[in-house]
This record gives structure tokens, sequence and C-alpha cells, in this order.
């Protein structure tokens, strides 16, 4: 279960850091032109990655809860590493496409990593399921 708990500790922490993020995009936001105006892209960027620090850290959260009562193997740490690869790329992503818009193939990163990630503990909980036609499709 150790590897699961990297998951654990890093939700809050993400979790922190979007509050923190809150703070902080929240001293400029009235000015109208903070970062090309409301609608300009790099805005909506910054935007984004905050709102992934939450959005990411609820995942890992998500994902703690749902493998800390199962046997911690196969598929699982791959996937926990890959949820964690996920939430700690996205708002790098974010930041970097906020400031270079040429380079959104960036976001093939998170996405590739959240995608394999999700599938990964699709199937393993497939594979441990009670329910038949679920255990079916695994076999």
């Amino acid at each position: 279960m150790q590897s699961a708990y990297s998951n654990l500790i890093l939700a809050w922490v993400w979790i922190f850091v979007g509050f923190l993020t809150g703070l902080i995009l929240g001293l400029f936001f009235r000015r109208e032109d903070w970062l090309g105006g409301y609608a300009s892209f790099k805005r909506r960027m910054y935007r984004l990655a905050h709102i992934s620090f939450f959005g990411l850290g609820t995942v890992n959260l998500l994902f703690y809860f749902t493998v800390r009562d199962h046997s911690f193997s196969g598929a699982l740490p791959a996937a926990s590493a890959a949820f964690i690869v996920g939430a700690v790329t996205m708002p790098i992503c974010c930041v970097l496409l906020a400031h270079f818009p040429k380079a959104h193939l960036l976001f093939s990163i998170p996405v590739v990593s959240l995608l394999f990630a999700g599938v990964l503990t699709l199937a393993d909980l497939f594979h441990h399921s009670s329910i038949p036609i679920l255990q079916h499709l695994t076999s």
C-alpha cells in the first residue's frame, strides 16, 4: 500500500497548492488587462492550471480510497505512478502553454498518463469484481 500512500500525500499537497494559487491569482483578477484580459488564452491557461490542482488532487485522493483495501499489486503500482505523473505535469503544461502556445503537444504527457492510469485502475477493479459479467470481461 506504500505506493498508494504517495497518491494520498500528493492529493493533499495539490489541494493546498490549489488554495495558494487561488490566493495568488485572486490578488490580480480584478485587473481587466491582467494576463491579457479575462478571455485571453494566457489567462485561461493559468485558470486551468489552478483548477487542475484541485481536480487532479481529488482524482489522486479517490484513487487512494479506491485501492486502499485491495492488494497493491499487478497494474496498480503503475496506475499510481501514472496518476502522479499526470497530476504533476498538467499544471506545468498549462503554464508552459500559456507562454508558448505552439507547445500544445505537451498536453499529451498528462492526458496520456491519466488515461493510462484510469484504464489500469478500471481493469484491476473489473478483474477483482464480484460481478460475474465484469469477471468474464477480464478473464
